[in-house]
């Protein structure tokens, strides 16, 4: 009786449970074969430009904002006539540039949340040179 009035159920309401199951299957096939895709690494000029040219926002946004910082300082006037001259710049032209930026930052962030992987930062000395963490990792080995 249980039985008969679950299929009941289950024609007017969908199953929850089977339907979180199914979408957990979806998403998996999706990654998975996306994840082919990437599978086998392309060493080629193309693809060395276009890693090279993804790394590059970062760098010039933080270079580009100190280069502004000199030349103010370098020559006020000149600067002060740029800045009057972005006045001129749409209002939803900001608003645009505001959407890129925030979205490649963004997926930067949502990549290294979803994949549970942070960028590590370089080694600024060997553990075998390091008289401290070789002491401790003695104690902790004997």
């Amino acid at each position: 009786m249980a039985t008969a009035v679950t299929n009941v159920a289950e024609v007017f309401t969908p199953n929850a449970t089977r339907e979180m199951e199914l979408s957990a299957e979806a998403y998996k096939a999706a990654l998975d074969e996306h994840g082919a895709e990437f599978q086998y690494a392309r060493v080629g000029f193309f693809d060395r430009l276009v890693n090279g040219l993804n790394r590059l926002p970062r760098p010039m946004l933080a270079l580009g904002t100190l280069g502004l910082f000199v030349y103010a300082m370098i020559d006020p006037v000149h600067f002060a006539e740029r800045m009057v001259g972005l006045n001129y710049v749409p209002e939803p032209l900001w608003w645009l540039l505001g959407a890129i930026v925030s979205f490649y930052f963004g997926a930067r962030e949502a990549y290294y949340f979803r994949s549970g992987k942070t960028p590590a930062p370089a080694a600024a000395v060997a553990p075998s040179e390091n008289p401290a963490l070789t002491e401790i990792q003695s104690r902790q080995a004997g």
